[in-house]
């Protein structure tokens, strides 16, 4: 059963995934600075489609390679690096009373994995142009919650597993549909019978449950900064848009909406329009 715009409900009496409310920091791409470190410990570590959230002394302004940072009031500040950013970042910090110093930080090159997938429908592969129309105007709709830039600080507390299965599509994979190449992928799929719950990854405020194209039935977290979480593929959606929701709160659940060969939650982690690696700050998936 659908749970959508015209039946909404928590859903918080239904089971969570054991290790739901488990809040962890991974580390590197998760990296915590000293309130007087200014950039010590982000010298090392960084990757490409890495996450770094960080803490510098509350009133210091920061500006990732030219674009202002938003910084807490705790100074909590959160940035992103995508699949494809060059070898370097420059991060430049200018502390509450004191000149800006700019840092240049190493960013690693990862090497991406090809994927192939065969058994999709045609029509999901080589859209028509009524739903090439129908695909731009979700894109824009999906673009404009991303862009979402509260003074939220959830982020901060690290995230938890949205649902538990099998490992069945990685980040920054190459893909290739029925023999075609497309763009890369930009999620972590978790391959799980259809009714496994979904739970929210982190503190947040929903900003977009809706059907698309593609996605299927999907739901977009804001956690503050412009980090978003990303469920499609959903076979329910248990909130409605504004709500907020806790981390491990039961918020859908899997299925197998959209273009897919099988059940899965596809779980997507950005910073703004930038799609990063989720895999690295969430706990081990199980099945």
């Amino acid at each position: 059963m659908r749970i959508g715009a015209d039946s909404q409900r928590t859903g918080r009496g239904l089971a969570a995934p054991p290790l739901a409310r488990r809040r962890l920091l991974a580390l590197p791409l998760l990296a915590v600075l000293p309130a007087e470190g200014l950039t010590q410990g982000l010298t090392q570590g960084l990757t490409q489609g890495g996450l770094v959230i960080g803490r510098v002394a509350p009133g210091t302004r920061l500006a990732l390679d030219g674009r202002a940072l938003r910084v807490g009031p705790g100074g909590e500040y959160a940035f992103g690096l995508g699949r494809d950013h060059g070898p370097e970042a420059v991060l430049t910090v200018t502390p509450p009373s004191g000149r800006p110093e700019a840092q240049r930080l190493e960013v690693a090159k990862r090497d991406w994995p090809v994927q192939s997938i065969t058994g999709l429908p045609p029509k999901q592969v080589t859209p028509d142009a009524t739903a090439l129309r129908r695909i731009k105007l979700e894109r824009e709709r999906l673009a404009t919650a991303r862009a979402t830039d509260s003074a939220l600080t959830d982020f901060a507390a690290g995230f938890v597993l949205p649902t538990h299965g099998r490992v069945s599509g990685v980040f920054g994979s190459q893909r290739i549909l029925n023999g075609e190449p497309r763009q890369p992928h930009y999620g972590f799929d978790i391959a799980a019978p259809a009714g496994t719950p979904i739970v929210a990854a982190c503190d947040g405020t929903v900003t977009l449950a809706a059907e698309f194209f593609f996605f299927g039935r999907l739901i977009v977290l804001d956690h503050g900064h412009g980090v978003n979480t990303l469920y499609a593929h959903c076979s329910a959606i248990g909130v409605r848009e504004g709500q907020r929701v806790e981390a491990g709160q039961h918020i859908g659940a899997v299925g197998a909406t959209g273009r897919v060969t099988g059940p899965h939650l596809h779980f997507g982690l950005s910073w703004f329009a930038t799609w990063l690696d989720a895999q690295p700050v969430l706990p081990s998936v199980t099945g």
